[in-house]
């Protein structure tokens, strides 16, 4: 980060009101891709969103190393973006709306899409905030770590085996095709 956003950063947990909003419309659509990929429908993504954006505002504060300031803010979207699927007992459904925002050249194309992004929201939760923060957002395994408090080796592993369970689910599919 550059010495700008850091100084942005210390003034809002000093309490600089203006400072933490324009912090979040700086990262903003980040967060909210990160929230969309978590969610999979916009009006779910702008719920997240809105109520990390509030919990970033009250907790500020708490922020203790102002260069951690992604890694805190990634750390609360995923904690909304996950209550929020809670709230809708882990369902993922594949949306009309999301279907048709996939900008692809070919059917297979866009069939080979849909089912990523139905393979992805029927993975682990700590699988899929993985495979999302690395392949999505380009986090390294070291912030990955940051973000979900556990060891880099962990990442290490969750990332294997959300990819072993994606490739599985592409076998499964072949299989039902060719079978």
């Amino acid at each position: 980060m550059d010495l700008g956003h850091d100084r942005l950063v210390k003034k809002a947990i000093k309490g600089n009101k203006k400072a933490i909003e324009q912090l979040i419309k700086q990262h903003y659509e980040r967060i909210y891709r990160t929230a969309y990929l978590y969610v999979h429908n916009e009006e779910d993504a702008l719920d997240a969103v809105q109520e990390a954006t509030y919990q970033a505002y009250i907790s500020i504060h708490s922020l203790k190393q102002p260069e951690y300031f992604m890694t805190w803010l990634t750390r609360i979207i995923i904690r909304c973006a996950g209550q929020i699927l809670k709230r809708r007992n882990n369902i993922v459904p594949l949306t009309d709306e999301l279907l048709s925002n996939l900008t692809v050249t070919n059917q297979t194309d866009h069939d080979e899409a849909i089912h990523l992004l139905n393979a992805i929201g029927h993975l682990k939760e700590n699988y899929r905030t993985a495979i999302i923060l690395f392949y999505y957002n380009d986090y390294s395994i070291k912030t990955i770590s940051e973000v979900m408090e556990i060891p880099e080796g962990t990442v290490k592993t969750y990332l294997s085996r959300g990819k072993a369970d994606l490739k599985k689910s592409y076998k499964e599919e072949g299989d039902k095709c060719h079978g």
